[in-house]
């Protein structure tokens, strides 16, 4: 059990500023050896269009863990009123460039521009984000691939705090394609954490709270600020919050709070392990980005 991690009425938290620092620690020394030994430095281009808050502090704060552990980073900003071919045409520049490992473009995009057609461009190869339908046909089969960076934070978190999966009835609240569906793959896959009896819910999935009821695991991953209420977990649930949503708060100096889809105060003291919002699965995307990042310098 990790040493720093701490206790609130009997819960834990998943600390994820812990488990973060400990996988880009791991980074930066098998980096740092990597240079030593003469080899190429790992190379992430992000591509960010228009002035998006919430993305330019998430770029922001990629590019800040990139130069953290030592991958080279660059950043590239284009207008978001810029024609799609622009972006078509700065993705097949990358696709070709042999010094950069991987490739993200910063969603959402601008609504003129095909986010589709945008994801589909970059290389297999470069797809650190793990949005390709070549990655996600992998994913599927369970063969090697790149995992979309929420999902694979979650994976990282579980197996870092040595929690039981196998057997284990884990309900997933959201579909996406970024995180939910993904996330119930992994979890049902035969290797740990995985080997989970899995429930996929959705906005038209009847009995929600009845089946959240029967989880072991419950991934909140639907975007509705304190959507998972107490009467809707059992005790000693594991609970991984993914939600991360600005709500208006006076009280702040920026004028809003983050709030994830779990009510925390209500939720946490039912459960064994709980993540928060903000300081939980947000940190591990970064670190599991900055993983397939590596990874993917490890093709050449």
């Amino acid at each position: 059990m990790p040493a720093n991690s701490y206790y609130f009425c009997g819960m834990q938290l998943l600390d994820g500023k812990l488990v973060s620092q400990s996988i880009k620690d791991n980074l930066k020394i098998k980096l740092g050896e990597s240079k030593l030994q003469g080899k190429k430095t790992a190379h992430l281009a992000a591509i960010l269009v228009g002035n998006n808050g919430a993305s330019e502090t998430y770029v922001a704060s990629k590019v800040k863990s990139c130069e953290e552990v030592g991958i080279k980073s660059t950043l590239i900003r284009l207008d978001a009123t810029i024609d799609e071919l622009i972006l078509i045409n700065a993705i097949k520049k990358l696709n070709a460039d042999n010094d950069v490992d991987g490739i993200l473009v910063q969603l959402p995009l601008p609504s003129h521009i095909n986010e589709e057609k945008i994801i589909n461009l970059i290389h297999p190869d470069k797809d650190v984000d793990g949005f390709h339908p070549v990655s996600v046909g992998k994913l599927v089969q369970g063969l090697p691939t790149f995992i979309p960076a929420t999902p694979y934070g979650i994976i990282l978190m579980l197996e870092h705090y040595n929690i039981e999966t196998k057997g284990k009835h884990a309900v997933v609240i959201g579909r996406s394609n970024i995180v939910g569906r993904p996330a119930s793959i992994l979890l049902s896959r035969n290797a740990y954490p995985g080997n989970c009896t899995v429930t996929l819910c959705h906005s038209h999935t009847i009995n929600l709270k009845e089946i959240c009821l029967q989880a072991d695991i419950i991934v909140a991953a639907l975007g509705k600020p304190g959507f998972l209420k107490a009467d809707m977990v059992k005790e000693n649930t594991v609970v991984i919050d993914v939600g991360i949503t600005r709500v208006p708060d006076a009280t702040k100096k920026s004028g809003f709070a983050i709030k994830g889809d779990v009510d925390f105060a209500n939720v946490a003291p039912k459960t064994s392990y709980i993540t928060p919002v903000p300081g939980g699965v947000g940190l591990m995307t970064i670190a599991a980005l900055l993983m397939n990042t590596y990874n993917a310098s490890l093709q050449k």
